[in-house]
């Protein structure tokens, strides 16, 4: 027998706790040593030219979510394998419900195998919910060839796994939520949706890095990776695709947690941007690109006096180490001393932001917030670096539309692809420091 590692495929005789060539924490797994010689040899595969394949576009069934939709590229693609990650009570069963009550109703056969949930917990949630689930099929299987064994004589267009770490293979040793049995429920899911074209979605859990547990392996395998983020304590949702292979990647859909389920938002602005937005000191809007879609969100910060021998600093929805480096720019190059004074960030909405034009934004609130001067309806974006230069950073004409939709007419920020110095911006917006 020989021992391999899970995450790179490294082989080794002996069994090891770790693995020696990428450092990963997971055991080696048992495998059985191939054949060293062969009775007969094995016939080729089937080749044909690139030519002879159909090109046809690949059929998609929409999932009555637009917000769904746009993730997918467009809907659910036949055979397709999608693996949904997200952090617990944030929403992932509450969505799959939804949009196999939306298969439903257009049609369409839908199978869940709810192997967390029991049956009662299942029609309890969608009757508080409000979601008509009448014609959708249910089993609480927790063995895998059972649930594929449903899947083929039913034959739906969409069956739904929650979650692949409470199903198992009777021939693999381990509990459920193992390694090996992750990845071998996951190859028989995968295997079935390309063999029968009907469209799995496998829900995974995640661990405490926010990362989806299991194999690395799992994420490779499957055609689709969607992760659902948002704070628990707050409304907003945001379904993210990491992977997609019938589409672009990195788009967002976004949706708010109420009473109904999950509710898109398809314009933002309403929620993410208040009723005075730059009224008041330290406020200012921030044309955000999260993936292919631009957010108008609001960007808020407070200067406050501090007796503490160090100031507190406190951001939500951005960096933290980008609000540092901003201070610091601002000490250096705009004559701004936030030294002694207690400093908050936050992002209205709980929204997560990892878009570097965020940098002038949050540096314009904080001047804002220090000098109480309000900077009035305006927007701004730009990478502020470390020698007190702006850069410039893509998509300024798509930011520049959303902001001018909502009559946001005055922008400050590097002009086209070019550079601008953080104090002749501070200056222009009228929070420069007077020293």
């Amino acid at each position: 027998m020989r021992y391999r590692c899970t995450e790179c495929g490294f082989e080794t005789p002996k069994w090891m706790g770790f693995c020696p060539q990428c450092r990963s924490d997971s055991d080696l797994v048992e495998v059985a040593d191939p054949k060293r010689g062969r009775s007969r040899p094995t016939p080729a595969g089937t080749v044909v030219p690139v030519s002879e394949v159909a090109a046809s576009a690949a059929e998609r069934r929409t999932t009555g979510l637009l917000e769904v939709d746009r993730v997918l590229g467009g809907g659910l693609v036949r055979g397709a394998a999608i693996l949904l990650g997200g952090e617990p009570g944030v929403g992932k069963s509450t969505l799959l419900l939804q949009i196999a009550g939306g298969l439903a109703a257009s049609g369409a056969g839908v199978l869940v195998a709810s192997a967390e949930e029991s049956l009662d917990q299942l029609a309890l949630r969608a009757g508080r919910l409000g979601i008509d689930v009448g014609s959708v099929l249910v089993t609480s299987e927790r063995d895998v060839d059972a649930i594929v064994a449903a899947g083929d004589e039913r034959r739906p267009e969409l069956l739904i796994v929650d979650s692949i770490q409470t199903v198992a293979a009777r021939e693999v040793s381990g509990a459920p939520g193992g390694v090996a049995q992750v990845r071998e429920a996951a190859a028989r899911l995968v295997h079935f949706a390309k063999e029968s074209g009907v469209a799995v979605v496998i829900v995974g859990h995640v661990t405490k890095d926010g990362s989806i547990a299991g194999p690395k392996l799992l994420e490779h395998t499957v055609d689709v990776v969607l992760y659902l983020e948002g704070d628990v304590d707050r409304g907003l949702r945001v379904l993210r695709s990491l992977k997609n292979r019938f589409g672009p990647a990195n788009q967002v859909g976004l949706f708010e947690m109420a009473s109904s389920g999950l509710v898109e938002v398809t314009d933002p602005a309403g929620m993410l941007l208040s009723g005075d937005a730059g009224a008041a000191a330290g406020s200012i809007v921030f044309p955000a690109m999260d993936g292919r879609r631009p957010l108008l969100v609001e960007v808020q910060a407070l200067v406050a006096g501090s007796s503490l021998a160090q100031p507190r600093r406190s951001v939500k929805g951005l960096e933290a180490a980008r609000l540092h480096q901003i201070i610091a720019v601002l000490e250096r190059h705009g004559r701004l001393s936030l030294a002694g004074s207690d400093v908050y960030v936050s992002v209205v909405g709980g929204l997560r932001l990892r878009d570097p034009g965020a940098d002038l934004a949050m540096a314009l609130a904080l001047a804002s917030s220090l000098l109480d001067r309000p900077l009035g309806p305006v927007a701004a974006w730009g990478e502020v670096g470390l020698t007190g230069e702006v850069r410039a950073v893509p998509h300024a004409d798509v930011r520049a539309a959303e902001a001018k939709r909502l009559g946001i007419e005055r922008i400050h920020g590097p002009n086209g692809q070019g550079r601008a110095r953080l104090a002749d911006i501070l200056a222009e917006a009228g929070v420069a420091s007077s020293e």
